[in-house]
């Protein structure tokens, strides 16, 4: 029951963020909706190792991975204040 919960939520934050996006209220290009990506594809992924899921498991980390990816190159392109 409990990773029945777990993956519901994994995949309603990707679904979330996709219909948000569709809907022209979130952009694929501001954290939120990388965030959402990535906490909710890794939810799924945790779901399929426990469940011993290859399938999945090579879906959900390749969508993890592609949702972080960006949100790590946002972070580093960011100045992170004025310099002294």
């Amino acid at each position: 029951m409990f990773y029945q919960v777990v993956s519901l939520v994994g995949a309603s934050l990707i679904l979330l963020a996709y219909g948000l996006n569709q809907r022209g209220r979130l952009t694929p290009d501001q954290v939120s909706y990388g965030l959402m990506n990535l906490i909710g594809s890794l939810l799924l992924l945790w779901v399929a190792v426990v469940d011993r899921q290859a399938g999945f498991v090579v879906v959900e980390a390749a969508w993890a991975a592609m949702s972080f990816i960006p949100l790590v190159r946002r972070r580093v392109s960011t100045p992170s204040g004025p310099s002294a």
